[in-house]
């Protein structure tokens, strides 16, 4: 039975119905009102930065003139009145110059003095002028009356008598209608508009308007010039509670503790003679505060002590000027300039004031340090390059960071080890205790001849924190890092350090953010010239320069990390500065890679053709005949004493204890023997190939028997 059901009546129900919403229409909207329109657009012009701009322009230079008039109207004061003298007396007295405040009373003592005898003779004057003019007009009418005279004989005409005298009466009033003409209205006019030109031109020149006024870059500090006033308000509002009182009390010439402001370089430089009960340090301390009152960023202020008592010596940068970029080095301009090591000055840069920084490299060691890629190498190369040009300086280089940054000393150096390995840390290791086992046979030379002279020789070990670091152990188990007794490179180091002046045998060390690990004190403390790029601490920044340099006002950890790279603070007798400092800032020049190897052209078209060493071999078998051609290289003779220590460089373990007698009896066995030239035991290159050339020729004739 089907489930389906079949209606047969029809659905009657009405259908549901359905319900329409009507949305009314939006209402028209209302205009606007003209009057909120026309305010709308009012505002609008008078708020946009055009408007404002130019409003804040008219303002300006409108309180240019009356600025302008009021220093003017100052001036004007100060000079006939002694009131700059009593400022200047009660600021010396302020700031307990006793001295110099009775050097300003009698100043004005003088002044007054001055002025009352010309107060007097204006007493007197009207009459003096009086009796003056008289005489001047009766002594010009008798004149002319005189010329009249002798017209008149002349020409036997009487008339001609009053002739001169009338020409001059009718040029007077020429003159007279000259004027009249000229000096009109319109000359007022001009005349007044030059005055307000002028006043104008003063208050323009000393920004004399408020500080609304004034352009943006002013109102922010760029540029502003460095006058007392702003000098003076800087170090009021420095936080120094007696050196706020000492200026308050010195009324509104705080400026008496101020030398003269200077220009010095990208910059000024001025003396600050503080008050009595203020010490040098709490300025120091204060340095971005100081910064920040003056308009400058801290890196633009240097503060350094002068030898003079409770002064502070201040260097202000114009605003950016540290950002422009010094000039290329000399070394890259002029392909004619030498070095001399004794005598001469490698040009490395400039100072703050824009001055030349030179630097001696004469019997001093050198240590330069930095955080990574802030110029360490590009300095340190800057100097090796200079020194190159003088022939007579020996290089034994190490680069431990392998990426030939040197590789242009092929070629000058007598050992170059380039790489980043523990390998290449050893072999770095045993160059610098060949140079120390060089100056001990230096040493023991001068003992016996103290008139003998040696060749400068330079030990430069570039990234020499690896070397410190390198965890490497010899056959004895001596480590070749480390700061200990046993550590081979540091004893090395220290020992060069100790004496190596002496026999000009210099320690060069470039190295990066220095520890007591990887630059230990006893190695940091024996250079002589200590220099330091951008450092991350105070901290560090004494293990860089020492103590006293940075108590005296060096700051390498207040340069900027990636903005100030090849600027250096250095420590050193060996470059010059004002007196009295203990540190000096320079900004190096730069020497590409390109300009480099130009440079190093030069140095080595000086040589003899010096043959550069890539890695020193120890403790195989030898090959003595071509080892010495090998120390020979390019020469075609070298003195005994040359070949001998190049022997010694290229096998310490089978050369190092060679004498002469040594060297005559290898080659005499072989038919040969040194020969004298000038007074000098000398091997000649080709006598030794000719030797090999027999050797190698009876060896062969003996195998084919």
């Amino acid at each position: 039975m089907s489930d389906n059901v079949v209606h047969l009546h029809k659905n009657t129900d009405p259908a549901p119905v359905t319900t329409l919403t009507v949305v009314p229409e939006p209402a028209p909207a209302k205009p606007i009102p003209l009057w909120l329109r026309s305010g709308r657009a009012v505002r609008t012009a008078v708020t946009h930065d055009v408007t404002k701009t130019t409003a804040r322009a008219m303002a300006r230079h409108t309180l240019f003139v009356a600025g302008g008039a009021k220093i003017a109207a100052k001036r004007t004061w100060d000079g006939r009145t002694a009131s700059r003298y009593e400022r200047m007396f009660r600021a010396a007295e302020a700031a307990g110059n006793h001295e110099l405040a009775a050097e300003w009373e009698e100043r004005g003592q003088h002044f007054r003095e001055a002025r009352h005898r010309r107060r007097m003779d204006l007493l007197t004057s009207p009459i003096d002028a009086a009796k003056g003019i008289g005489v001047g007009v009766g002594v010009g009418v008798g004149s002319l009356v005189a010329l009249g005279v002798v017209m008149a004989i002349a020409t036997k005409d009487v008339t001609q008598v009053v002739t001169p005298l009338m020409a001059t009466v009718k040029f007077i009033n020429l003159l007279i209608t000259v004027v009249q003409v000229v000096w009109g209205p319109e000359s007022l006019v001009i005349g007044s508009l030059l005055a307000l030109l002028s006043l104008w031109a003063v208050g323009s020149k000393q920004q004399a308007a408020p500080a609304w006024a004034l352009p943006d870059n002013v109102r922010n500090g760029e540029g502003e010039p460095i006058t007392p006033s702003i000098v003076v308000k800087a170090l009021r509002d420095l936080g120094v509670s007696p050196l706020r009182n000492a200026i308050k009390d010195m009324g509104d010439a705080g400026a008496g503790m101020l030398g003269p402001i200077r220009i010095a370089g990208c910059g000024v430089e001025v003396d600050v003679t503080l008050p009595s009960g203020v010490s040098t340090i709490e300025v120091q301390q204060r340095r971005r505060k100081l910064a920040e009152n003056l308009t400058r960023h801290e890196h633009e202020v240097f503060i350094t002590i002068p030898e003079a008592a409770r002064t502070v010596r201040l260097w202000i940068a114009d605003s950016g000027a540290l950002d422009e970029p010094i000039g290329p080095s000399p070394l890259e301009t002029d392909p004619t300039i030498t070095a001399n090591y004794k005598t001469g000055k490698a040009p490395w840069g400039q100072d703050l004031r824009g001055d030349s920084a030179d630097l001696s490299l004469y019997q001093r060691h050198l240590l330069i340090t930095g955080r990574s890629n802030q110029g360490k190498t590009a300095a340190l190369r800057s100097l090796a390059l200079w020194l190159a040009l003088d022939k007579s300086v020996q290089f034994w280089i190490a680069d431990l960071k392998g990426v030939g940054d040197w590789s242009m000393f092929n070629g000058i150096a007598d050992v170059l080890i380039e790489g980043p390995s523990d390998a290449h840390v050893i072999q770095a290791t045993e160059m610098v205790e060949d140079a120390e086992r060089e100056m001990n046979r230096r040493i023991e030379a001068r003992r016996a001849d103290p008139s003998i002279k040696f060749a400068p020789l330079i030990v430069n070990v570039d990234e020499a924190q690896k070397a410190f670091m390198c965890p490497a152990v010899d056959e004895q188990r001596r480590p070749y890092g480390g700061s200990k007794a046993t550590s081979r490179y540091f004893m090395a180091v220290r020992s060069i350090h100790n004496q190596g002046r002496a026999v000009d045998v210099l320690m060069w060390q470039g190295t990066q953010d220095p520890t007591d690990q990887n630059l230990p004190k006893m190695v940091r403390e024996g250079a002589h010239t200590r220099a330091s790029l951008v450092l991350g601490s105070e901290s560090q920044a004494k293990m860089a320069l020492g103590d006293k340099a940075v108590e005296d006002g060096a700051a390498p950890h207040l340069l900027r990390q990636g903005l100030d790279k090849g600027t250096l603070v250095v420590a050193s007798d060996g470059i010059d500065m004002p007196k009295g400092q203990s540190s000096i800032t320079v900004r190096t020049h730069f020497i590409d890679d390109e300009p480099a190897i130009e440079i190093a052209d030069r140095a080595r078209a000086l040589r003899d053709g010096v043959t550069t060493l890539h890695a020193i071999e120890r403790g195989e078998d030898r090959d003595p005949l071509a080892d010495i051609v090998a120390a020979l290289g390019d020469s075609s003779r070298l003195p005994t004493t040359d070949v001998l220590k190049r022997l010694a460089m290229l096998s310490q373990d089978a050369y190092g204890t060679w004498t002469n007698g040594d060297l005559k009896r290898v080659l005499e066995a072989e038919g040969e023997e040194p020969k004298k030239s000038h007074g000098r035991m000398v091997v000649h290159k080709d006598h030794v190939l000719r030797a090999i050339a027999h050797r190698d020729a009876d060896g062969s004739a003996s195998a084919s028997n």
